[in-house]
């Protein structure tokens, strides 16, 4: 992203979060009800023009598809959350946190939970929660760090993270723009942590395994992240990112086919995930 500028893929993925409790059938997939208020009037205009609705007017199978997978990302990590929770996990570590707002949904008492993120995008979360008069969550630090330049470890810590306690941590809409070796950092870092602990995160798949039509969709992504100044640098088949986790265990790695059968079937609408360039995954620890 850029140095001085707010995240504007975080913009994107949270109009897709709003739009999904405004526009799409019930039962909704991921229930967030700070969605919409966070976006607040700034952002009414472009949430009302928020393509792909699935419900009237005209369907964008892509921009639909992409909804699916981003909805389907957050109900993820927070499923794994609830399980992790109830083994013991106290810590909950948002990297690259955007406009996640589990923190003022956050049903557990005794979750503390570190919002990790560029200071850019920190500051404008923070001006959008002023202006909708969300108060800041208890048990919330908001952690910065440029993922390129600075130690995770040391801004953790000083925000008050304690390595001894096992921690989720959730890597969602990330890694794609990530160097390789900063990847391999923050992995490292990870699997450091805590027995107990645990890292879910969504990456995707190189475009030279993707089908031909899929390949034109990653190809129009793609540029459009890239006119943002957040271009795709990083890319792993299952097997190679399997090979990056060899200090986990327990590797769940969902594709299309999974994720929509954990989480839209029987719809009433055509809500549902598109494609096999887009993976979720979890490790333990």
């Amino acid at each position: 992203m850029q140095s001085a500028s707010p995240s504007r893929t975080a913009l994107r993925v949270a109009l897709r979060r709003a739009a999904h409790q405004l526009y799409d059938a019930k039962p909704l997939v991921f229930e967030d009800p700070i969605a919409v208020p966070i976006l607040g009037k700034d952002y009414a205009e472009d949430l009302s023009r928020t393509p792909g609705r699935s419900l009237g007017g005209k369907e964008r199978p892509f921009s639909i598809g992409l909804r699916a997978f981003l909805v389907a990302r957050s109900r993820y990590a927070e499923d794994i959350l609830a399980g992790a929770v109830a083994a013991g996990v106290r810590q909950y570590v948002l990297l690259g946190a955007g406009l996640d707002t589990f923190a003022h949904r956050n049903p557990y008492p005794q979750l503390h939970v570190f919002e990790v993120d560029h200071p850019a995008t920190q500051q404008w979360k923070q001006e959008l929660m002023e202006g909708a008069s969300l108060a800041t969550p208890e048990k919330v630090a908001y952690v910065p760090v440029n993922f390129e330049e600075q130690s995770l470890s040391t801004q953790l810590q000083a925000a008050g993270f304690d390595s001894l306690v096992p921690t989720v941590f959730a890597w969602l809409g990330v890694v794609p723009y990530l160097t390789l070796e900063a990847f391999r950092g923050t992995i490292a870092f990870v699997s450091r942590q805590a027995a107990g602990s645990a890292v879910v995160l969504d990456y995707a798949q190189p475009r030279s395994v993707l089908p031909f039509f899929e390949q034109l969709a990653h190809d129009s992504l793609a540029s459009r992240v890239q006119q943002a100044g957040e271009p795709f640098q990083l890319f792993f088949t299952p097997a190679e990112i399997a090979g990056e986790l060899r200090n986990f265990r327990a590797i769940e790695d969902l594709g299309s086919t999974e994720i929509n059968t954990r989480y839209f079937t029987d719809r009433a609408d055509s809500l549902r995930v598109l494609g096999s360039a887009g993976r979720l995954l979890s490790a333990w620890i």
